[in-house]
């Protein structure tokens, strides 16, 4: 019987195993290169939706442990190493984020990011787009079609609503109602981005990547995270998702330069952790500080669940059918 299990798992395994092997090839062949950057860290992202694993170090020369944070992606150190001139870069390796746990989730999971210098928005979507088709074409017939809409043309052919950004939260409301999801108790009906928010993951995004890869674009400046602003009109952010059968598989920016708006955006959502009565966390002054000194090269980034990649490929419905051991057998 263990004999008859180990066949089973070897050829998930091996199925992963020749993933990995495609996706830096991949790579390769564009003379990206791969880096393996800590996952240990002293710093934690401040952003409001991502919640890190800490750890305790006996590190020599301290009396007492340091605690150490799980990186919840790899985007700081790599956003060192591109100020200090590394040049075109890939990472594929684990990540930490918790709280994350249902079918596609996982506390521990991998990811693929990578950094092309010299890249728009655009040319980094196309990138994505050749990847995908290369890894998923042979299995997934809608990856033939690519469909590419900003935010407020998203809002209008899947929700109806036309001007996202002038909309209330009554019509939030009423297109929540109009395509049956339950009634929401305990909101506030001024909190329009909060409304905005359920219609976008409860109507719209099961509704994407369906018949063609979807890619969405120019976010709400709100949203922006480490995206640049868009210069025709800063309303809008130059970030990018993608969406296959229903999920997010990538998260993209057209990628913020200047040091001084890095500060900025970190000190506003620490305040937005302390307004929800979060933790706060040590920000990453080592990244702020090559930032300030080099200056971050014109570039574009992107980051996506290679876990969730394999699950398409392998037309797989739970994470824990493409790896090894999922968190509650680890």
């Amino acid at each position: 019987m263990p004999n008859k299990l180990m066949a089973s798992a070897r050829q998930r395994l091996q199925k992963r195993s020749n993933l990995l092997a495609q996706v830096r090839a991949f790579f390769y062949a564009r003379d990206v290169l791969e880096v393996d950057t800590p996952i240990l860290s002293q710093a934690a992202t401040p952003d409001l939706h991502l919640a890190s694993l800490t750890t305790q170090v006996k590190v020599p020369g301290f009396k007492d442990k340091q605690r150490y944070y799980l990186h919840t992606s790899p985007e700081y150190p790599m956003k060192r190493l591109l100020s200090e001139g590394s040049g075109d870069i890939f990472y594929l390796g684990k990540v930490f984020r918790d709280g994350d746990l249902s079918p596609r989730h996982q506390v521990e999971f991998t990811m693929l990011e990578w950094y092309r210098l010299d890249f728009s928005m655009q040319d980094l979507i196309d990138e994505v787009v050749g990847l995908l088709q290369t890894v998923l074409l042979p299995v997934l017939a809608q990856c033939a079609q690519v469909e590419q809409l900003t935010y407020r043309q998203m809002f209008a052919k899947y929700a109806q609503i036309e001007d996202v950004f002038g909309a209330g939260s009554e019509q939030f409301q009423h297109c929540l109602a109009q395509n049956g999801v339950p009634e929401i108790i305990g909101l506030q009906d001024e909190d329009t981005a909060l409304w905005e928010q359920l219609v976008l993951t409860e109507v719209i995004e099961p509704q994407l990547g369906k018949s063609a890869v979807s890619i969405i674009t120019h976010f709400p400046a709100r949203d922006a995270a480490l995206a640049q602003l868009d210069s025709e009109n800063t309303a809008q952010a130059l970030r990018f998702e993608v969406f296959v059968n229903g999920m997010e598989l990538a998260n993209g920016y057209q990628e913020l330069q200047d040091a001084e708006l890095y500060r900025q955006r970190f000190d506003e959502s620490l305040q937005q952790r302390q307004q929800a009565g979060l933790e706060q966390v040590p920000l990453d002054n080592r990244l702020l500080e090559a930032l300030e000194h080099y200056g971050l090269p014109a570039c574009s980034g992107v980051a996506l669940g290679f876990d969730r990649l394999l699950l398409l490929q392998q037309g797989a419905s739970r994470l824990e059918e493409v790896i090894a051991y999922s968190l509650d057998k680890a």
